[in-house]
């Protein structure tokens, strides 16, 4: 009985609905936490791991040294790498090329590099209109590390010490 007295009491005075209107007005006035986005872009981790670059040395040379371990532990396959030998003995890659639509970002092959190669930039935009604008070439990979090398040096120094 004393059940059914509080349930209709409740029901009359409009309790859940007294309730719902405080918490609005609560977080009326409090400052909004939505970015408007393409004018905006909130903070990424240092261990983002977005758009495949390859890196150069200060001087210009690349890094790849085509030991072919990223193309070793990749899961999905998207890596391809041809190698051949230099005049000065060492490696070099001739080919360099990832799958963007197989590849599923596990930064496996950014782990794998032993000279920090191959890496997962900052880039989170870099939508297409067609499949084969995301198969990239030595030649993108290059321009993509060209292009976030300050920000990826700065991920890279910021992540050393837990390496």
């Amino acid at each position: 009985m004393i059940a059914f007295l509080d349930r209709t009491a409740r029901s009359f005075l409009l309790v859940e609905f007294v309730k719902a209107m405080a918490l609005t007005f609560r977080y009326m006035f409090k400052p909004k936490t939505t970015l408007n986005y393409p004018y905006e872009k909130g903070r990424l981790s240092a261990r983002f791991r977005g758009e495949h670059a390859l890196r150069r040395y200060p001087n210009g040379e690349e890094r790849c040294i085509a030991c072919k371990l990223c193309e070793a532990i990749c899961p999905a396959l998207a890596i391809t790498i041809e190698a051949e030998p230099r005049e000065d003995g060492s490696r070099r890659t001739t080919r360099y090329d990832i799958d963007m639509v197989k590849c599923i970002y596990c930064g496996l092959c950014q782990e794998a590099c032993p000279v920090d190669a191959i890496v997962e930039g900052p880039n989170f935009e870099f939508a297409t209109e067609s499949r084969e604008e995301l198969l990239y070439d030595k030649a993108k990979l290059l321009d993509n590390g060209d292009r976030w090398e300050r920000e990826i040096a700065a991920n890279l120094a910021q992540d050393a010490p837990y390496r």
